[in-house]
């Protein structure tokens, strides 16, 4: 399985959305250089409110470019980097990928998915309404999130739009997705 990068974004200060860039460095162990959620230990707010020890699982979110296709569909218009993502991609179905599996992105950089983003109440300040489009149940009523995933850098590099992005899954037995 393999995609590409279609956007990089990185925010110093706490804001849901995150502007692009021409590049992001991801940092071995730490995340995004300069992204206010880049730490060995957890720096979303609600995390730290909780336990400030806790291993950092978030440093990277990686949100599939489809989504904002289906938002659109929906009648929402959302851009790269407005739900929070560092790296927007194309052709990877992120979702269905298991734990720990490795997505090497560009020349050098790697990163391990850890689970998935879960939507928050700020998509709604964002704009009304995209929350029920990417968080609700399935037949069996089980919650289904679709915000993307969110990983920890393996060996850091630069990454760029256009780069590739090639998967790499763990060996078996796979372990599906949950939030994290």
């Amino acid at each position: 399985m393999s995609g590409v990068v279609t956007a990089v974004s990185s925010n110093g200060e706490y804001s849901f959305t995150k502007p692009n860039r021409e590049s992001i460095t991801l940092l071995a162990g730490l995340g995004v250089e300069g992204d206010v959620h880049a730490g060995v230990t957890v720096k979303h707010r609600s995390r730290v409110a909780q336990d400030p020890t806790q291993p950092n699982l978030r440093q990277v979110h990686v949100i599939q470019e489809e989504l904002f296709d289906e938002l659109g569909e929906a009648g929402f218009r959302v851009a790269a980097g407005e739900l929070g993502e560092n790296i927007t991609s194309r052709g990877v179905d992120l979702l269905g990928l298991p734990v720990g599996a490795l997505l090497r992105v560009g020349a050098e950089a790697v990163v391990e998915v850890t689970g998935l983003r879960n939507p928050c109440l700020q998509i709604e300040g964002f704009q009304p309404g995209p929350l029920k489009q990417v968080v609700g149940r399935d037949g069996l009523g089980n919650i289904v999130r679709r915000a993307g995933v969110m990983s920890i850098v393996k060996a850091g590099g630069v990454v760029r739009p256009g780069d590739a992005i090639t998967v790499e899954l763990p060996a078996g037995p796979h372990r599906p997705l949950d939030r994290v």
